[in-house]
């Protein structure tokens, strides 16, 4: 897209975004957010990066269109340039120039050379099916004038503003290249080019994101393939950032995800897993472990702060009703972040999530691995096997592996969004890193979808995502693991193998993300298919791309290892979105469960 002169002084654009003709042209969406980062700074408001980067598809779609226009007439613009000519005579040369120095080449906004010897220059490569540098001038001047017609670039027209030119014969100009192309065929039988340029806008005069969707449907054949899959990343790019404004002021409500596993894609081939002699009458009773502890202590009427201190009675009770599985909730390291997190926010007396952990060992102000094997002997005396969670979708932000390995999330090494910010406290106990919470969460006019780590010894920065499922805010507290790392995939499936060699029974939480086709929808979604987690859109992959790295589903390759090397393993999956048959029948879990049910039927 061209660029008036003014703005580009006024917001001290890097000459790096210009192409020498000073064309801007975003390649990816971070230059454009580079670009608006700019335009925001001196403005009262952010400007979205997705309303850049989609005004600069559609001048580049205008670019494709009038190509095939001027392939198919050959010498039109010719005769149009001619017309021109006849009839404004030196008033011709006088608009071209104003207009030159109006929206300036690099040289000419440098003041290297001026508008008049530029035009009159054939630069090499300066030219497409025999544009020279009057035609290109021509050409951007409709466009501008498209520009400042289209009442969806309304709040970046200072951009393109053409005021300016309105004391040159500017308008005669426009109105004898419509007068001249009103008489010639277009595109498509009926269409002369006026209609053309005009068609998006006409179309959906106050979105651009109908705007692009009317290109794509009226113009893909001739935009091609490749355009096309940019256009529907602009899209993605659009829906991202309306999720992300709805998040932040609390009024998101996402889609219900009804994904559908029949044919070849996902079919649900029969692989069930079969069980041991004990599992069909398992009875699986829960117990949030710290809660638990907290209600024996005042039913004993004593301190009962460790695993090896919860009383015999309390097990011969569990045997006596019948349970003969006991999963206790919260057995794991839990971050410390995530405490400090809810403390500022006022939770005063808090503890952390039982869902953001720091590793896989068990809590020492449980008692630790001694505690947890005199619970276990004792309760196996009694028949009941213990179960517990694994947390396979993120660990806490503050976890060893976050500090040890922060290759292993996924990551940029930009923030996503201008308005974000971290100078709040570091959450980080290691001193060889900080860790910080985007500063919107505190004061609740954001919720951010990463956070920032730095390491303190080499000045790196990361903005690592946090944990998400794509329907209500990021899960503050936690860090989300790449599953499209196959050593991120080997690590945790040798936790699992881990948590297996301790607990007869592993509960998995939110089991259904790392589906194939979830982790692709939320995390690398396929052209046209983002907006379930903002800012990932940008990194997307084809399907073929995804399949490549992720060849095969990480939950059968799990049940498949620990049938191998833990066999007497019970596997019970939490899975949303309608998976249940899938996680049992095709992926071979032995138990499914949807806890959103469950809830139903206890409220």
């Amino acid at each position: 897209m061209l660029t008036q002169r003014q703005s580009r002084l006024k917001y001290n654009f890097s000459q790096e975004f210009f192409r020498p003709d000073g064309h801007i042209v975003f390649t990816d969406l971070t230059s454009a957010r580079t670009f608006a980062a700019q335009m925001s700074a001196l403005r009262s408001t952010v400007v979205p990066a997705s309303d850049l980067y989609a005004i600069s598809l559609l001048d580049e779609a205008y670019h494709i269109l009038l190509k095939h226009f001027y392939s198919r007439y050959t010498g039109v613009m010719g005769r149009a340039m001619g017309n021109l000519q006849s009839n404004l005579g030196s008033k011709y040369d006088l608009t071209l120039t104003k207009f030159t120095e109006e929206f300036p080449p690099k040289a000419v906004f440098k003041g290297e050379i001026s508008a008049g010897t530029y035009l009159s220059t054939k630069l090499p490569n300066a030219s497409d099916f025999g544009r020279g540098v009057r035609f290109a001038a021509i050409e951007e001047m409709m466009l501008i004038n498209i520009a400042n017609n289209n009442p969806a670039i309304k709040p970046y027209l200072d951009l393109f503003d053409d005021t300016n030119l309105k004391s040159t014969p500017y308008k005669e100009v426009l109105t004898l290249l419509q007068n001249f192309f009103s008489n010639q065929h277009g595109l498509s039988d009926g269409e002369s080019l006026n209609d053309i340029l005009m068609g998006a806008i006409n179309a959906s005069p106050d979105s651009l994101e109908g705007q692009l969707l009317f290109m794509l449907e009226k113009w893909g054949k001739l935009l091609g393939k490749e355009f096309s899959a940019r256009i529907l990343r602009g899209l993605d790019y659009i829906k991202e950032e309306v999720i992300r404004k709805q998040i932040a002021s609390d009024t998101f409500t996402a889609e219900a995800v009804v994904p559908n596993f029949s044919g070849t894609e996902y079919a649900e081939h029969e692989r069930y897993s079969p069980d041991q002699a004990w599992m069909p009458s398992l009875v699986l009773i829960a117990k949030n472990t710290y809660v638990w502890l907290a209600q024996l202590s005042k039913k004993y009427n004593r301190e009962i702060k460790y695993l090896n201190e919860i009383p015999d009675e309390e097990l011969d009770l569990l045997k006596s009703r019948g349970f003969t599985g006991l999963w206790l909730i919260g057995l794991w390291e839990r971050s410390r972040a995530s405490q400090k997190i809810k403390q500022r926010m006022g939770q005063s007396d808090a503890v952390a999530s039982a869902y953001s952990l720091y590793s896989y060992d068990i809590a020492n102000d449980l008692g630790g691995w001694n505690a947890l094997e005199n619970l276990r002997t004792r309760a196996w005396d009694k028949g009941i096997r213990l179960s517990a969670d694994m947390v396979p979708n993120h660990m806490g932000i503050d976890s060893q592996w976050v500090i040890e390995h922060p290759d292993w999330f996924l990551s940029s090494s930009f923030s996503p969004y201008s308005s974000y910010s971290f100078k709040s406290e570091n959450l980080s106990d290691d001193l060889r890193v900080s860790i910080h919470l985007e500063d919107h969460y505190y004061n609740k006019t954001d919720a951010a979808v990463v956070f920032q780590r730095r390491d303190l010894q080499t000045g790196d920065l990361k903005y690592i995502y946090h944990g998400n499922d794509g329907t209500s805010f990021p899960w503050n507290d936690t860090a989300q693991l790449d599953y499209s790392n196959p050593v991120v995939r080997e690590a945790v499936i040798q936790v699992i193998l881990h948590v297996a060699r301790n607990f007869p029974i592993i509960r998995f939480d939110a089991a259904m993300t790392l589906a194939k086709k979830h982790i692709q929808r939320l995390w690398f979604p396929e052209p046209g298919a983002g907006g379930a987690i903002p800012s990932r859109a940008q990194f997307g992959l084809s399907k073929a791309e995804f399949e490549e790295r992720i060849p095969q589903e990480f939950w059968r390759e799990v049940v498949d290892r620990v049938s191998q090397e833990v066999p007497d393993t019970l596997l019970l999956a939490e899975a949303f979105w309608l998976m249940e048959g899938y996680f049992v029948r095709t992926l071979g879990m032995h138990r499914v469960y949807n806890s959103a049910f469950m809830h139903m039927l206890r409220d």
